[in-house]
Formats: C-alpha cells, sequence, structure tokens
C-alpha cells in the first residue's frame, strides 16, 4: 500500500514537472526529445484514420515502397534508390513557414554527408510550379520529389496521418524506419538525431 503511494506520488511529481516545463518553456523542448517525438505520432495517429489497404511505414519495420515524381520529370523510387545507404526524407511545402526555415539545415547536412553518409531527400506535397519557383530563391542540392497532398501522399505512408509539416523520417540502409520527426530541425539538431539509433 505504501509503495502504491510513493508510486503514485512520483508520478504525480512528474507529470507537473512537464507541465511546468510546457507552461514555461512552451513545447519546443519536449518536442526535440524522442519520448516527445513518439507521444506526438501516436496522437497524430490515434486520431486520423488511415484509408484502408495503404501501406503505411511503422518504427523498425521495412518501409513500403514509393514512387514519385522529380521536377526533371524522372521518378524516384524509395528507398530502393537508395539501398545500402541511411536515407534521411523530409516532407515539407513551400508555403510552410517552418519547412523554409528548416531547409538551409536540411542543404548543409546534406552537404556534410556527402555521397557516402545519409542522403538526403525531399518531398513536396505541394504545386509544382510553386516548388520551382521556391527553389530559384532557396536552391538545394539534395533531389526532391513533389506530390500532391492527400490521404493517400508520402507523408502518410511514411507514418505521418494528420499531414503536419514538416515531417522527417530516418530510413536505415536496409529499408526500415528508424525514426520519425514531427516539426522543423533547430540549428545542429539533425546531426545529432539522424546519428541517434543507427
Amino acid at each position: 500500500m505504501r509503495a502504491g503511494v510513493v508510486v503514485l506520488a512520483a508520478l504525480a511529481a512528474g507529470a507537473l514537472g512537464v507541465l511546468a516545463s510546457l507552461y514555461a518553456n512552451g513545447p519546443g523542448p519536449l518536442l526535440g526529445t524522442e519520448l516527445g517525438q513518439r507521444a506526438v505520432n501516436r496522437i497524430y495517429g490515434a486520431v486520423t484514420p488511415v484509408p484502408p489497404g495503404l501501406a503505411v511505414a511503422r518504427p523498425g519495420r521495412t518501409v513500403p515502397g514509393l514512387t514519385l515524381a522529380t521536377l526533371d520529370g524522372r521518378t524516384l523510387d524509395l528507398p530502393a534508390d537508395f539501398a545500402g545507404k541511411p536515407l534521411l526524407v523530409n516532407i515539407w511545402a513551400s508555403w510552410c513557414g517552418p519547412c523554409i526555415q528548416e531547409m538551409p539545415e536540411l542543404e548543409r547536412f546534406a552537404r556534410a554527408q556527402g555521397t557516402a553518409g545519409i542522403q538526403v531527400v525531399g518531398i513536396a506535397l505541394d504545386d509544382v510550379a510553386a516548388v520551382r519557383d521556391f527553389l530559384q530563391r532557396i536552391p538545394v542540392s539534395y533531389p526532391i520529389a513533389v506530390e500532391d497532398a492527400g490521404p493517400r501522399d508520402a507523408g502518410v505512408r511514411l507514418g505521418n496521418p494528420k499531414g503536419v509539416l514538416p515531417y522527417s523520417v530516418l530510413i536505415s540502409a536496409e529499408g526500415r524506419l528508424l525514426r520519425q520527426r514531427i516539426g522543423p530541425f533547430g540549428s545542429g539538431e539533425i546531426d545529432q538525431w539522424a546519428s541517434a539509433d543507427r
């Protein structure tokens, strides 16, 4: 009985600590943790039904194949085109303010990784003309695919049924979903996020 009271008191104190942190700092610090990201992903997955028959990526499992159009009219098969290399896929849109803010950080990371490290691919859930215009102003060196947003888009198939942007996933060299992240990367955050659990 006494042990149960101690456990309940500890849980209450922990919950109060989390609430105090959210009140003082906003959700940023909590969302920056793996535990916070998993909680957010569970909440979004629980409230948004996935269309029947749609193959959706699950943590620790092989990512269902995606075939997407690139800006130059070719197709990109994910993760097959990057087999044997880890892959960071970033879902974004030209109208998404946080997406725009993190683009220079994604570009820095992609350049630092080169052809031997973690490969970066962007998928714009947007209009082709808007994406072309955006990339004229803020160019990136990594591949960009474009797809219409909808209930079966790449973001949903990669585990983000609510469609919150930006959304990123880390896929292992063997094609398994390692990590998911809702929200933008701050300066230097990608390096630590992408190196964990590999």
